[in-house]
């Protein structure tokens, strides 16, 4: 049985069979570190019965109201456990906080390769739709480098409309953050 708990720093030095597929992506222990420091309390692992690291969990809580929104920055499940709902157990806790009295965000969003079907399906079964195409997001890779911003709309907000945001350039969302 697969046991859920909050990412620790000392997972840092034993999550690299999650990081070893071309669809993750992979990131300084800077960029780690500053999550588990800024957003300790939303940062999840899954361990397998022997104790390793299957799955991780980055996200932070972020914007002011009406836009305060829960922002998953990387969900990765290690290739011999995916499709054993790790994903749906990981998103959901991140609901879970969002959806919160405390924390009251209005949406949960993401952005993924724009030819990462994979992902993108997967996303769309959880409840995610594409609300804007982002130009020139990520550098070479699938997809052009373009990603989606994919959203899902929580008790606190509205619904999410299929690409209501429009097609964009990463420099406009780089300055409105």
């Amino acid at each position: 049985m697969a046991t859920t708990r909050r990412f620790q720093p000392n997972d840092l030095l034993r999550f690299n069979a999650v990081n070893v597929d071309n669809l993750t992506e992979t990131y300084n222990l800077g960029f780690y570190y500053t999550y588990l420091a800024q957003h300790p309390d939303i940062q999840v692992v899954v361990t397998s019965p022997a104790d390793q690291v299957v799955a991780y969990m980055l996200a932070k809580v972020e914007g002011p109201v009406p836009n305060h929104h829960g922002h998953l920055s990387v969900v990765t499940v290690a290739p011999p456990h995916r499709r054993l709902g790790l994903a749906a157990r990981l998103l959901a806790s991140l609901e879970s906080t969002c959806e919160s009295p405390a924390v009251k965000a209005t949406f949960v969003d993401l952005f993924v390769r724009s030819g990462n079907t994979v992902a993108i399906d997967m996303y769309r079964r959880f409840g995610y739709k594409v609300y804007r195409k982002i130009r020139g997001y990520y550098t070479g890779g699938d997809g052009g480098g373009d990603a989606f911003d994919m959203r899902k709309g929580l008790s606190w907000g509205k619904p999410v409309v299929e690409m209501e945001g429009g097609d964009v350039h990463a420099r406009e969302v780089y300055l409105s953050l």
